[in-house]
């Protein structure tokens, strides 16, 4: 099952990973809805209502945009695909095509524990897929091209590996103190921008 037989170019999949994630962020933004024939202080409550709404559509499209753009960078340096990356991928795909619905969740619930355990097991699930599609890259030279990460295959790992480790951890934290496990996704940011000055270094 794990035998690698090399099956054409990535240009395929990365053509139907655009549709999906293109079509994920559509996604989002079909519960905006103002009703019809409304006066003026329900017209107020009704936009009022919409703004949790936006706060999950700003997240998820950030989230969303931020796994295509890995997604996009990790296919830049495969040459062939096997049936393992195929697999891989597809699995990654089929959870940010889900993305719309934990998003609905934090969006309508978000005050409950489990939206928000939710929504981080998502993320999660996603950035593993693109984690484990990586190393699976990493350990099959023969599916690369000959381009590589200015800064390495493992600095690359590493930063993928910082969203899976801090969503993962702020699933039982969310079940526990609720949206207060939000604010554990901040810490990606000072991490992420500490490799990232580690990568540029790496590049030189």
């Amino acid at each position: 099952m794990w035998k690698s037989n090399p099956d054409g170019g990535p240009e395929r999949l990365v053509a139907l990973a655009d549709g999906v994630f293109a079509i994920a962020i559509t996604l989002l933004v079909l519960d905006f809805y103002v009703p019809r024939g409304l006066g003026p202080d329900q017209y107020d409550d009704a936009l009022h209502e919409l703004i949790p709404n936006l706060g999950g559509y700003a997240l998820s499209v950030l989230v969303l945009g931020a796994f295509w753009r890995e997604h996009r960078r990790i296919f830049g340096y495969v040459r062939e695909v096997d049936g393992q990356v195929i697999t891989l991928s597809i699995v990654g795909l089929s959870v940010a095509a889900l993305v719309p619905f934990p998003t609905k969740l934090l969006s309508e619930y978000g005050r409950e524990p489990e939206s928000v355990a939710i929504y981080a097991a998502a993320v999660a699930a996603l950035g593993s897929a693109h984690l484990a599609l990586l190393l699976l890259l990493i350990r099959r030279p023969w599916l690369r091209g000959a381009t590589k990460p200015p800064e390495g295959f493992r600095l690359f790992a590493l930063d993928l590996s910082v969203t899976v480790v801090v969503f993962v951890a702020s699933v039982p934290l969310a079940l526990a103190y609720g949206e207060a496990a939000m604010w554990l996704w901040l810490v990606m940011a000072p991490v992420k921008v500490a490799i990232g000055r580690r990568a540029d270094r790496a590049a030189r």
